[in-house]
């Protein structure tokens, strides 16, 4: 395992491919919610995004943390080919951050449907692991 420059190419390449990852959150009792999800990475922000609705286990895990965050870990990987983002999850529900998530998710993967309960999980990234 070795930390990676999130702003190196190949690391940016591999977070734009068509690619599932998995998202590890916390829960109260300090076992792991492990969901298969779609991330959005913004590099220059250090920031990954996952929709979801607001009444999905890992938005209400989220939200339970309140203004401190959760433990989060977005996972992506293919062959030998991996990359972990590592931080602290927030829930954003304001419409601005919601339609600008969609936007992105609409470019890597597809155009989600609509969904009137949808949320933003935004993961501050604190640390890159991977071998891209």
């Amino acid at each position: 395992m070795r930390l990676m420059d999130a702003t190196d190419p190949d690391f940016t390449q591999f977070w734009s491919e068509r690619a599932l990852s998995s998202l590890t959150t916390i829960r109260p009792d300090g076992t792991p919610h492990v969901v298969p999800v779609g991330v959005t990475v913004d590099p220059a922000a250090g920031t990954a995004w996952v929709i979801t609705s607001g009444t999905s286990q890992k938005a209400r895990l989220v939200a339970a943390a309140g203004g401190d965050g959760l433990a989060a870990a977005a996972c992506q990987v293919d062959g030998r080919r991996w990359s972990t983002l590592e931080g602290r999850a927030f829930l954003r529900d304001d419409p601005a951050t919601v339609a600008e998530a969609v936007r992105r998710y609409a470019l890597r993967y597809k155009q989600p449907r609509e969904n009137p309960r949808r949320v933003v999980l935004e993961i501050v990234v604190s640390r890159v692991l991977g071998n891209v």
